[in-house]
């Protein structure tokens, strides 16, 4: 059995300060969902826990150019039924209430949903390689049942696909993550950027720096409340991570396209979006012959690793139907 010490903030500058002091392995504690589980499997083995549930951080607030700031410590549940982001951002409550099981969101906060963990079998049994765990031992899924991994931006250290869609959401939004630390205090992360791709180090899975603490993520003002759609596929209908999850939103003018955006969640270690991509589509005909273009780009260079290259036509599938619904609202 591992001694942890277990402690609870106060305020956000005591537990940065908390979390910097401490020797060892410091992890902040919310709802627990993902983390707990983790240390039940010794996947996770922290040596302090810092539990931040006092924090003022559990608030829906207007920012000051018309946006949200959704506190780190606000529910799934209560972010994706509060009335603001259901009437402005029904993209985000619809990604969230597809997640997890009921009991889970009423538990599971913000700031912890962006930092949960790959469900990759081999991640979680502790007997087998797996470079995310232990760095430079392999990755098993390679070569083994890798059903739900990732098709991009995948690298030869590592397959695993995030299994946020709360971050897919998000990163259609264009939202930003806000963090604070004892270095750099305040500071603000573009959601593509928050996470990152594996490469040679699949164990780094954001651009957190150590002691740092999400304390926020902002919404911009735009939300696309008329046109939008988030399709989650999965192996039964409730409780199961995705193979592959599109979040669409969509600005018309009539039937031309001024604004597009389109998130895959299950597909990579990260949301897959290519805005550059998108940028090609302004302008054009909001049509089901342009909307499968765009997804032979979105998904070109896919890779399969075998149980998993079903993934490939079925992402690009998911895309048009996600902008067809989208168009449809």
């Amino acid at each position: 059995m591992n001694n942890i010490s277990f402690t609870r903030a106060e305020n956000i500058e005591g537990a940065i300060k908390k979390a910097n002091n401490k020797q060892g392995k410091v992890k902040f504690i919310g709802g627990g969902t993902n983390l707990l589980d983790l240390m039940k499997y010794r996947v996770e083995n922290p040596d302090h826990l810092i539990d931040i549930n006092e924090l003022k951080l559990s608030k829906i607030e207007s920012t000051e150019v018309g946006g949200l700031l959704l506190g780190a410590t606000v529910t799934n549940a209560d972010t994706a039924y509060h009335e603001e982001v259901e009437q402005r951002y029904p993209l985000l409550s619809k990604a969230m209430l597809a997640a997890a099981s009921t009991q889970l969101r009423n538990m599971a906060t913000n700031g912890g949903n962006l930092l949960q963990r790959t469900r990759c079998y081999y991640f979680y049994d502790t007997s087998t390689p797996c470079n995310k765990r232990e760095p430079g031992s392999g990755c098993s899924a390679l070569e083994g049942f890798n059903r739900i991994h990732a098709i991009l931006g995948e690298s030869e250290h590592c397959i695993a696909s995030h299994p946020s869609d709360m971050a897919v959401a998000l990163a259609a939004l264009d939202a930003t993550v806000k963090v604070t630390g004892e270095e750099e205090g305040h500071r603000s992360i573009p959601i593509l950027e928050f996470h990152r791709l594996p490469g040679d180090t699949p164990h780094i899975e954001t651009n957190l720096k150590d002691g740092e603490l999400i304390t926020g993520i902002e919404l911009p003002k735009k939300g696309f409340p008329e046109h939008y759609a988030y399709i989650k596929v999965r192996d039964r209908p409730s409780y199961a991570f995705a193979l592959v999850s599109v979040a669409a939103a969509l600005e018309l003018d009539g039937e031309e396209i001024t604004d597009i955006r389109i998130a895959l969640g299950g597909v990579a270690h990260k949301p897959w979006r290519k805005p550059e991509v998108e940028k090609e589509y302004y302008g054009k005909k909001a049509s089901r012959e342009n909307f499968e273009a765009l997804a032979e780009k979105l998904i070109e260079g896919a890779t399969g690793y075998g149980d998993n290259d079903f993934k490939i036509p079925l992402a690009k599938k998911t895309i048009v139907r996600a902008l067809t619904e989208a168009i449809e609202k």
